[in-house]
């Protein structure tokens, strides 16, 4: 088990790495595979649980400074795990058999360029550096888009138009830490990576994890599911969270979007935490403690 690794005090590549490879040793049922590579051919890691034919889809680490995110989806991760090599409940719920008839699939870190930049600085961007200094200043405290200064959660095709428009009103027009769409849906690899394991057809609905507020987004355009409602209500009453609507640029361009008006399954953004980001690394019990149970119930639902 790797619980005690969380108290690392970042989520850059040489951490995950030890981590990820701590989870394979523990849990022989555990698999890892790459869907695909950044921009810095950093691989994009999956995990995956149980049955591969049927999943629920975890992202986190869309944005460089919500690296928390990973850690958090690490530390679920291994509970799970050991509730299954144990036959334990979580929650009061034994998830072996269930995942037996739909497994679970985890991007720890979609953005594993943006991560190593916020953490490690602009030597962490390569032949991209100079894309970097330019759109920061040398500044990458703040950072959350890929090394190519492109927002990996602006980067998929639901309302493109109207969220480019919006882009350009706000003068965003060039690569930037954040919220630069780039110059079409699915330019970076990172978001071809995702959306290319999602056009497998074997995700029944999935989440995104950003941090932070304390908020649950479900819906966009005209997909108004209620059986999504409810499974966005029951993960509120369950963490706390409130269930929301995003405004300004927070709306279209993402991927929880983009699943939901692509294959009109339920999808979820979910806003962990609450301070400023980078969340502090000291915040992650009780961060985790607050959502574990929905967590589970969304792999259950």
């Amino acid at each position: 088990m790797v619980g005690s690794s969380i108290k690392a005090v970042s989520a850059d590549r040489k951490t995950r790495e030890a981590m990820i490879g701590g989870l394979l040793l523990d849990y022989g049922f555990l698999t890892r595979d790459t869907i695909g590579e950044s921009r810095c051919s950093r691989p994009i890691d999956l995990l995956c649980i149980g049955n591969r034919k049927k999943q629920v889809l975890f992202s986190a680490a869309y944005h460089g400074m919500e690296w928390i995110t990973t850690l958090i989806m690490l530390r679920f991760v291994d509970e799970l795990c050991f509730s299954v090599m144990t036959g334990k409940s979580m929650c009061g719920i034994k998830v072996g058999a269930f995942l037996n008839q739909r497994g679970l699939a985890v991007l720890p870190c979609v953005n594993p360029d943006g991560v190593e930049i916020q953490i490690n600085g602009l030597q962490s961007a390569g032949e991209y550096r100079d894309i970097v200094m330019r759109a920061c200043d040398g500044d990458t405290s703040h950072w959350q888009a890929n090394a190519a200064g492109v927002d990996i959660n602006h980067n998929f095709s639901a309302g493109w138009d109207r969220l480019k428009k919006m882009e350009l009103e706000n003068g965003i027009y060039f690569p930037a830490p954040t919220r630069y769409g780039g110059e079409f849906p699915e330019s970076e690899p990172e978001s071809r990576a995702i959306a290319s394991y999602c056009r497998t057809g074997n995700i029944t609905h999935a989440l995104a994890f950003h941090s932070q507020g304390e908020e649950i987004y479900w819906d966009f355009g005209s997909y108004h599911d209620s059986e999504a409602l409810k499974m966005a209500k029951i993960m509120s009453h369950s963490s706390g969270y409130r269930v929301s609507e995003p405004e300004g640029l927070a709306c279209g361009g993402g991927f929880k979007d983009w699943f939901t008006e692509k294959f009109r399954r339920p999808a979820f953004t979910i806003e962990v935490g609450l301070g400023e980001n980078p969340l502090p690394v000291e915040d992650i019990d009780k961060i985790y403690s607050k959502i574990r149970e929905m967590l589970i119930l969304a792999v259950v639902l």
